[in-house]
């Protein structure tokens, strides 16, 4: 049975309708396994119906002043934080994190409306003369278009209100394709959003399980001028390919392999208390998670030790339950995939401190883990872990940490530990990732440009930068 007042059909063109052909799937939870809610299952058709929509909408809301736009933004934000608790309750129910990780997304996931309220107002162009003197250069930022945002399970408010909201501040339209683990708590923000005074037509949900045909059709059509995408690499590519054949702006916040570096110069103390919250916020189904452990052999077993003693130290159980800390993962293949890399880190040497063992249902749940004595090969370092699973490989010299930080295709986020701050700034310049903490264990700030290089994606959402990526800038040229 579906949570009181939360809504399980589409919402198209300001309305909630069911899917075209009367279809719908179930949400499981995930510390149980029993189905919580019903929910429409989009077609071809319906996204199509939410393209044309998003189309009939978007001159007009790209005409709504800023001003207007940013004031949309901040009654969203207003009850989101207002709500927040259900929200929060609602992720927990359908998502299986821990409702204190719950909390804080609700908190993040807000103040991507706040802030772009603000860049709304900010959009400002340029004019200079040309260097000839012949005439000027003007610059005008306008709305990309009708955009397609689809977004993952492991942050299901958080990466919504990342691309809605700029993409709002910028003028264009949307249709939010959530994960189809996770459609309820972007089904609520599209109730909020209606409640905020966002216009028929202007944000469009649509879930589905049809995902890969549904946003290939919507991709096909010429009016789709964008698509903001987070999810893995390996679905990045295949919807680039399909962006291609009709030249779509694409943004796309893709997988990490995050290296956490110690140097033996570290605080230790600080170091512990950054890799929890690196490696275990959200249980480790996070992007940003710390996946490879890198530290100096000086202290690489006492490292290994007090990391242990804190991962074992956390309770474990279903998120709403007091105290939980940690929940389960979010479906059995991803439990079985964590269980599958712990034991191949095993079988070629890795020795486990704490955890190793799936737990027994019912339920998805597998232990906070530490491997030790890790070797540098091991297949769990190519791979993202996305659980509660760290391990740690000793390194000698700063050459060899900087290289071993970077053998690998992603490029996202990284973390240093030193008590020399030149040091930090020097690995950071060359470890090639698009962020990196310097003895903090969170970076991601709706203020700060978030994204990566190499194959964990292009482009940046958050900061200033997260609302040009909805904009074209527009060149004039003018004699006068």
């Amino acid at each position: 049975m579906a949570f009181e007042g939360v809504p399980t059909d589409l919402f198209i063109g300001g309305a909630w309708r069911p899917s075209d052909d009367g279809s719908r799937f179930d949400v499981l939870d995930p510390a149980t396994g029993s189905a919580i809610a019903s929910v429409a299952n989009g077609s071809i058709a319906d996204g199509l119906a939410s393209v044309e929509a998003a189309h009939a909408a978007a001159a007009g809301w790209a005409a709504t002043p800023p001003r207007a736009r940013g004031e949309v933004l901040r009654r969203a934000f207003a009850l989101m934080t207002e709500r927040s608790d259900e929200i929060a309750r609602l992720m927990v129910a359908e998502n299986g994190k821990a409702l204190a990780d719950a909390s804080g997304e609700v908190t993040y996931a807000a103040e991507f409306f706040r802030w772009f309220s603000e860049e709304a107002v900010r959009l400002n162009g340029s004019i200079s003369t040309a260097p000839s003197g012949t005439n000027r250069i003007l610059v005008v930022h306008q709305p990309v278009g009708v955009s397609v945002l689809v977004t993952p399970w492991n942050f299901p408010a958080a990466m919504a209100t990342r691309k809605i909201g700029p993409a709002l501040a910028a003028g264009c339209t949307v249709i939010l394709k959530p994960a189809s683990e996770t459609p309820l708590t972007a089904l609520l923000l599209a109730q909020l959003l209606h409640e905020a005074g966002v216009p028929a037509g202007v944000v469009n949900v649509v879930p589905s399980t049809r995902s890969g045909a549904m946003v290939g059709a919507m991709l096909k059509d010429h009016r789709v001028r964008k698509l903001s995408f987070t999810g893995s690499t390996e679905v990045g590519r295949i919807l680039l390919a399909q962006a291609a054949e009709t030249v779509v702006n694409c943004s796309m916040e893709l997988g990490g392999n995050a290296p956490f570096v110690v140097f033996a110069d570290a605080d230790l103390d600080a170091a512990i208390a950054g890799a929890m919250i690196a490696k275990m916020r959200n249980a480790g189904e996070a992007c940003t998670a710390a996946n490879r452990f890198y530290v100096q052999t000086a202290v690489a077993d006492e490292f290994a030790r007090r990391l242990a003693e804190a991962m074992g130290a956390l309770r474990m159980g279903s998120g709403l339950e007091q105290g939980v800390q940690v929940g389960p993962l979010v479906n059995a293949s991803t439990r079985d995939k964590v269980d599958s890399l712990v034991r191949s880190t095993v079988a070629v040497g890795a020795k486990v401190l704490i955890g190793g063992e799936p737990t027994p249902g019912p339920g998805y749940f597998y232990p906070p883990t530490v491997l030790a004595a890790v070797p540098k090969d091991a297949p769990v370092l190519r791979e993202e872990i996305f659980g509660p699973v760290a391990p740690v490989v000793a390194f000698d010299t700063e050459e060899e940490a900087i290289r071993l930080a970077n053998q690998t295709e992603f490029g996202l986020v990284s973390y240093v530990y030193t008590g020399d701050l030149a040091r930090g700034l020097r690995v950071a310049e060359a470890i090639e990732s698009g962020m990196v903490g310097i003895n903090r264990g969170l970076v991601s700030d709706p203020a700060a440009p978030f994204g990566g290089v190499k194959q964990s994606g292009i482009g940046r959402e958050g900061g200033h930068e997260g609302i040009l990526e909805f904009t074209e800038s527009k060149y004039i040229a003018a004699t006068w």
